[in-house]
């Protein structure tokens, strides 16, 4: 029966599936060499993580159940927080303003917890986000950034950015307007006096030492080295130097950050190393037909959906036309708890062929209840 249901789902036009076949022809139907298929999600806590954050892991689940639909090869999700990244703007749906200002351009997971409930602001939107995604009984193992960067797991790939250092400047500063070309670095030293995470120009490069050199906020000239947490990557650099350290299979992103796919994958392949089968999808808008976001909290929140509708329509509303802009809305919670209701009735009387292009069928892995 498993046999049946592979060789049916390999020619259903159901969107996991589509997304399960490229990438078991990216491997060229082999397991990798590290022993599973790695898909990837990521998340900025920089503010609170929003239902469109909770999407991605959502539908990149979807994905990974229908390639286990149709592959015996392992894999793994890994749902990756970058928590090291500076912190650069107060989000506006948050408590103690006036104390996060303080703590501008540090590391987020040193940043305080407005809310005083986590040891930083990045540990409180970490485990908010693990939360739901423990609601739903997803899959996943979570990876910190600044737990990689101390832990030493990225040095190999760090000094693969420090040995292509110029290749890279090639490829990202054409994008960049005059000023940002004249101070740009794929490296942010974290400065041992501050510890912000700087965005200065780098004045040397030292290949045997594995240091660079710059010009710190009060005027001297610092050298440090590039590993042991002592430096983080610029988002493009750092996108695709994870994608090497950690052989990522497979990624979901945004529209918006298409460019930033592209500049990335270029790096990774400058560093040696293959970016991942990527899937954009569209943007989720509020009711104004804005784009939601952390910083302003307009939209849905999870909260609130799963106030009035089941889990299961809010995976619905996931599973709907990825690549189409969608309205979040309050109107939307009702309409997806009918139509699931509406799906799961029909599934009673399909044969299998149907079932697996019934949304239920992957919202329950097929395990309909």
């Amino acid at each position: 029966m498993e046999n049946k249901i592979a060789d049916i789902a390999k020619n259903s036009n159901a969107w996991p599936f589509q997304e399960a076949l490229r990438i078991l022809k990216s491997l060229n139907g082999k397991s990798p060499e590290k022993g599973y298929v790695l898909f990837e999600t990521g998340y900025g806590p920089s503010g609170l993580p929003h239902i469109g954050t909770f999407g991605e892991v959502a539908r990149t689940i979807l994905v990974k159940n229908a390639f286990n639909t149709i592959s015996d090869i392992p894999t793994k999700l890994i749902t990756f927080s970058d928590d090291m990244d500076g912190f650069r703007k107060v989000p506006d749906n948050v408590p103690n303003q006036e104390m996060l200002k303080l703590h501008l351009d540090k590391p987020l997971s040193n940043v305080p917890d407005p809310f005083e409930k986590y040891n930083s602001f990045a540990e409180h939107n970490n485990e908010r986000l693990k939360s739901f995604l423990d609601q739903f009984n997803f899959e996943y193992e979570f990876k910190s950034s600044t737990d990689c960067y101390l832990n030493g797991d990225f040095d190999e790939s760090l000094i693969s950015i420090l040995n292509n250092y110029e290749k890279i400047l090639g490829i990202i500063l054409p994008t960049l307007g005059k000023d940002r070309r004249e101070t740009y670095s794929p490296f942010l030293p974290v400065c041992e006096e501050t510890g912000k995470v700087l965005q200065v120009p780098i004045s040397n490069i030292n290949l045997n030492n594995r240091t660079i050199e710059y010009t710190n906020e009060d005027g001297k000239s610092i050298i440090t080295e590039i590993t042991k947490g002592k430096c983080k990557l610029q988002w493009k650099a750092d996108w695709a130097m994870r994608w090497a350290a950690l052989d990522v299979n497979y990624e979901m992103n945004g529209k918006d950050l298409t460019p930033s796919f592209d500049l990335s994958k270029k790096i990774v392949h400058t560093i040696g190393g293959k970016a991942p089968v990527n899937m954009v999808y569209e943007l989720f808008l509020d009711q104004n037909g804005e784009k939601i976001s952390k910083s302003k909290g307009n939209g849905l929140s999870i909260e609130e959906w799963l106030s009035y509708g089941t889990e299961e329509s809010l995976t619905l509303y996931m599973y709907q036309n990825p690549k189409r802009a969608k309205r979040l809305y309050f109107d939307t919670i009702p309409k997806n708890v009918d139509e699931y209701s509406r799906f799961l009735s029909s599934s009673k009387n399909q044969d299998i062929e149907s079932l697996i292009k019934n949304p239920v069928w992957h919202i329950h892995n097929g395990n309909i209840p």
